[in-house]
């Protein structure tokens, strides 16, 4: 390997690290957005009352119901 080699960093790389140096805060922020979407406590009983008031989707979408 030549004295003069450097590993190679892609534009994108580059990029995410000029980013977090200009704003170091922005991990946290996106950790904060994370929780605040996604990591929520799940209650069961509300999830079992959602399954059950789900109506059975019949098979052809499109077709309007008949009287029969």
């Amino acid at each position: 390997m030549p004295l003069f080699w450097k590993p190679y960093k892609s534009d994108v790389t580059a990029f995410i690290e000029v980013l977090k140096a200009n704003k170091p805060t922005l991990e946290a922020e996106q950790r904060a957005g994370r929780a605040r979407l996604w990591d929520r406590a799940l209650d069961r009983s509300e999830q079992a009352e959602w399954r059950d008031a789900a109506l059975p989707q019949q098979p052809y979408v499109y077709q309007t119901k008949t009287g029969a």
